[in-house]
């Protein structure tokens, strides 16, 4: 049979290239008018629905929905949970089996690196600084800072603290007072610790003269206060006459008042002396009066009354001689 002739291949490719041509165009149709419009109301509706989730997110984190996450969180003991889990976790790690060892796969847990980076996170977060800001201006916690400074506790130990410190600063002048005494003593039958020596007692005397001093200041002010109403008194002399026997007034009182009624002054109870007569008891309104005249006695011809102090068994001083007393440390301040 001849063979049939062959179709032109021009025609063929003719066929292709037109048959793409329009489907091209046909694409291009439905790029501009379906899937065009179709992409950019897909891109609006994403920025959108973007918008809106993020002025939803906002209402939610803006209202009551974070408190009731942390209180839940507070009330299903969810801390608690992840740390036991943790613990579990770190147990298994360890091969520790059951509740045998706790305590070393919690410490497990505390010494991991991880761990630790979570906790200084946490700590150094902006968040925890803000709930620290609120805590601390909470009147809560200013109602509670102020029961606990005003407590009786708070008190006892302030002044506990404050007796401490006067306390050693006491101590540590009545050691060194007590050791000149000592080094003082000239005879040395004098028994060391029991009776008041030259340097503890001088340094009483002159506590007791401030004090004195302070109380007759303090009363002049008083009455120079008063007395201004009705103007100044004159003449001189008699200003002066009348402060010198206020002044002896005051130190009377002072020293009688005090060897009488507690056998010590406040500068000698500093010192843990005590004034005594016969039986260890204080000695009465007039021996103390004879006593405060054997002082001034002593003090007159440049403390010349004090020097038997330093011979004497009992260290006595002239008013010790005259009022027929002795000065001892007190045992019952020293035992306490």
């Amino acid at each position: 049979m001849p063979d049939e002739p062959e179709a032109p291949r021009e025609e063929q490719g003719g066929d292709s290239g037109r048959l793409g041509g329009i489907l091209g165009k046909a694409g291009a149709v439905t790029e501009r008018f379906a899937l065009g419009p179709a992409r950019a109301v897909a891109r609006q509706g994403k920025d959108a629905l973007t918008e809106e989730a993020e002025r939803a997110i906002d209402g939610v984190m803006a209202g009551p929905l974070p408190e009731a996450v942390g209180r839940s969180i507070v009330q299903h003991h969810v801390i608690e949970r992840v740390l036991t889990e943790a613990v579990e976790a770190k147990s298994a790690e360890l091969g520790l089996a059951g509740d045998e060892q706790p305590d070393e796969a919690a410490a497990g847990v505390l010494d991991d690196p991880a761990f630790e980076r979570t906790l200084a996170n946490l700590v150094d977060s902006r968040m925890t600084k803000e709930l620290i800001d609120r805590v601390v201006q909470s009147e809560a916690f200013r109602g509670a800072l102020k029961q606990v400074l005003s407590s009786e506790e708070v008190r006892h130990a302030l002044m506990h603290q404050t007796t401490s410190f006067g306390g050693e600063i006491a101590d540590g002048v009545r050691t060194r007072a007590h050791r000149v005494d000592d080094s003082l003593a000239v005879r040395r039958k004098q028994e060391p610790g029991r009776y008041g020596g030259l340097a503890t007692r001088g340094v009483a005397l002159v506590i007791d003269v401030l004090l004195a001093h302070l109380v007759f200041l303090l009363a002049g002010a008083m009455i120079g206060l008063v007395s201004s109403m009705i103007g100044t008194l004159r003449p001189a002399w008699l200003v002066g006459a009348i402060a010198g026997a206020g002044w002896a007034i005051v130190l009377v009182a002072y020293f009688v008042l005090f060897w009488s009624s507690a056998g010590q002054t406040p500068g000698m109870r500093l010192f843990r002396l005590r004034v005594v007569h016969g039986d260890q008891g204080a000695p009465s309104v007039w021996r103390s009066f004879v006593r405060l005249i054997g002082l001034a006695l002593a003090i007159i011809p440049c403390f010349a009354g004090f020097v038997p102090v330093l011979f004497d068994s009992r260290r006595r001083a002239l008013q010790d001689y005259m009022a027929g007393t002795v000065v001892v440390f007190d045992s019952q301040q020293r035992a306490s």
